[in-house]
């Protein structure tokens, strides 16, 4: 009988932990960027943040995945702490949902239902003739497979309920609800998600094991433990990152203390009792549990953190102390109020353009630091540097072409493509830098050997990129000729150093001084860098070119 509960309990969890993770992801896809885009846009106000935040998560039922989300765009710069703070509140809203799904079962037989999900599920997924039909079948497939685990936890626990001795073990969480609150927090750390942690009070207290009032206390550690993953995430982040882990864990660890008190005076359960009147059976249990886990999400998130969010990002600030390792991917100079002062539209949009290529240089910096030192971390500064290169591009890119809707001179109007050229290709500097991040992953974790000779050579090509890159930003800046002409120069030096380092290559696999991994890594990595001084060349033609980027034309 013990063997068999054990194996039922744990492949019931693996089953709703399964299901949840394909129908979260499947979710996920479908609304595709569009989420991330929406958390950047409609995130300006707290109120509209926990509302974001609540939205999304019970659209992809995952808090975990809605914090993880929010500790990456912050991590990129494209939150503030105080609106990913906003967004982590409403996660914890969100979630809750998840509680609602599994109250189903209490009226529904799932089995029924279960079933016919994960077949019809299956075919669309795998006989689905759109990407949206596909992911939509992946979503059904979920839930059949969420729905079967539930009823697997069911049958494991079936025997329990005429065994005296659990019973009493899982009253005294009601009388100690301090115990009931460290079980959960356990619980909830070693699963990695709350839903399936509530799923399981649900369904201990459905088969009579648990008592209402043993139940709260599991859902406010639930709460606790939740914020394990966020911190998981964080590890590796810049400070603002690890302060929005920081704040999801203070927020949830002081609402379950404060919560506490009302559970011990007997207060909490006479607030669910008030709103649902009536006796506690079988058959509502499962909807109690669920009204006091969203009362619970709800007060906590509104009634108490949200008026005082700022409060929360001051604490999170002293807590993780530290300045932000990326710079902001949010526009500095990007006035809209400007777009009326075509000239003045324009500088400013060219001072971004630099910002964004110096960001665009301290990635394609770390990814050869990584290579070098064989370092992770310095590789891992690249992903949120190049999200973050992405992001200003979008936005020059919206602010040029608004400018250009306006009452343009000629000038005005012939520089508008030059700069937008050049934004595209700051971008695609920003895309070889993940290119060589990946290439540098692959030489640590496959410990791939390089000859001294074939470090100096990459090196050399590095630094001769690194240069033409500081001065191609530098001639922009200034609008400096002579430091064009000079990178243009630095241009016939990469490509000749290309050649010269691919036959160096086969020369030393000719010899056997070189093994053919690493000597396909160092093709890919000279090419990257060529790659790299081919965008800048486009850029210092253009400053070159018939245009001074102060709006004036150029002398002959």
């Amino acid at each position: 009988m013990g063997k068999q509960l054990i194996f039922e309990l744990v492949g019931g969890i693996g089953f709703f932990l399964f299901g949840m993770k394909l129908m979260s992801e499947g979710l996920r896809k479908v609304a595709g960027e569009r989420l991330k885009r929406i958390l950047e846009l409609l995130t300006k106000k707290p109120i509209t943040g926990l509302l974001v935040g609540a939205a999304v998560t019970a659209l992809i039922q995952s808090s975990s995945g809605t914090s993880v989300m929010v500790v990456g765009l912050v991590n990129a710069g494209l939150l503030t702490l105080k609106q990913a703070i906003s967004v982590v509140l409403g996660a914890n809203i969100g979630t809750t949902v998840t509680a609602w799904l599994v109250s189903f079962l209490a009226i529904f037989k799932i089995t029924n239902y279960a079933l016919p999900a994960v077949g019809i599920g299956f075919l669309l997924a795998t006989l689905g003739k759109t990407r949206t039909s596909k992911l939509w079948g992946e979503v059904l497939l979920g839930l059949g497979i969420l729905f079967i685990g539930i009823h697997f936890m069911k049958e494991a626990f079936a025997p329990l309920e005429e065994s005296p001795q659990v019973k009493e073990l899982f009253v005294n969480f009601s009388r100690y609800p301090i115990l009931g609150v460290l079980v959960g927090t356990i619980i909830t750390m070693m699963l990695q998600s709350s839903s399936a942690t509530i799923a399981l009070v649900q369904v201990l207290a459905f088969q009579g094991l648990i008592s209402f009032e043993a139940a709260i206390p599991l859902i406010l550690g639930d709460n606790i433990g939740t914020t394990i993953t966020a911190q998981i995430a964080s590890i590796g982040t810049n400070a603002s990152a690890r302060r929005t882990a920081m704040a999801h864990t203070l927020f949830n660890v002081i609402g379950a203390c404060y919560m506490l008190i009302f559970v011990y005076l007997g207060i909490y359960v006479k607030a669910i009792d008030f709103i649902i009147p009536g006796p506690i059976t079988p058959g509502n249990i499962m909807f109690h549990i669920a009204v006091a886990h969203s009362i619970f999400n709800i007060f906590n998130a509104i009634i108490v953190f949200l008026p005082l969010i700022s409060w929360l990002e001051r604490i999170s600030i002293k807590m993780v102390p530290g300045k932000p390792e990326v710079a902001e991917a949010t526009p500095q100079y990007l006035e809209r109020h400007l777009l009326d002062t075509p000239m003045v539209a324009l500088e400013q949009a060219t001072r971004e353009i630099i910002r964004m290529g110096r960001i665009a240089q301290q990635a394609m910096n770390d990814a050869m630091d990584g290579f070098f030192a064989d370092d992770p971390k310095a590789l891992s500064r690249v992903a949120p540097r190049e999200e973050a290169v992405d992001n200003l591009q979008k936005e020059i890119t919206r602010y040029l072409v608004e400018l250009s809707q306006k009452n343009l001179s000629m000038e005005e109007s012939e520089k508008l493509p030059v700069l937008l050229h050049t934004v595209n290709d700051i971008e695609r500097i920003g895309d070889h830098s993940e290119n060589l991040v990946e290439l540098g992953t692959r030489k640590i974790e496959q410990k791939l050997p390089f000859t001294p000779q074939a470090i100096t050579e990459i090196r050399k090509m590095y630094e001769e990129a690194n240069n033409m890159l500081n001065e191609t930003i530098e001639a922009l800046e200034n609008n400096d000729l002579a430091l064009a002409k000079r990178a243009l120069k630095r241009e016939e030096t990469l490509n000749q150093l290309h050649i010269e380092l691919r036959q160096n290559h086969v020369q030393r696999l000719n010899d056997g001084t070189c093994q053919l991994l690493p000597g396909l890594v160092f093709l890919d990595y000279v090419a990257n860098l060529e790659k790299v001084g081919d965008h800048l060349t486009n850029i210092a033609q253009a400053i070159m070119g018939g245009l001074r980027w102060d709006g004036f034309p150029r002398e002959a």
